[in-house]
Formats: structure tokens, sequence, C-alpha cells
């Protein structure tokens, strides 16, 4: 069964969460010829605050 962890920001819709679910699920079942059902996909929503890139948190940057 092939499992995808996915880290992103907060903040998008349950629409493109269904997208990119869609879109992901797809991509494994073409390349590893598996069936769709297999595909298992974790999202983790991080708040901005637990995000750093450089040593600068992503909510200081705003």
């Amino acid at each position: 069964m092939p499992n995808v962890v996915i880290d992103f920001l907060e903040g998008r819709t349950v629409e493109q969460k269904r997208e990119m679910a869609k879109r992901v699920t797809n991509a494994i079942v073409e390349t590893l010829k598996c069936k769709p059902e297999a595909v298992q996909i974790i999202m983790h929503e991080l708040s901005k605050d637990q995000i750093a890139n450089g040593g600068v948190l992503h909510t200081d940057k705003d």
C-alpha cells in the first residue's frame, strides 16, 4: 500500500485538498500500477508558526 504524507501551510480549501488527493492518487496509480484504493494520503496542515525557513518562522515573514 503506497502511503504519502504531505505537509503544507493551512488555508487550503476542502476542494483544493480533494483535487490534490485525486491528482496525487492518479499519479501513483499510473506509476506503480496499483489500485486507487491502495493509495493512502495523509495531509498535515501546519500553521505559520510551525514552519521556518532560514531560521525565520513563516509567521514572522508577514
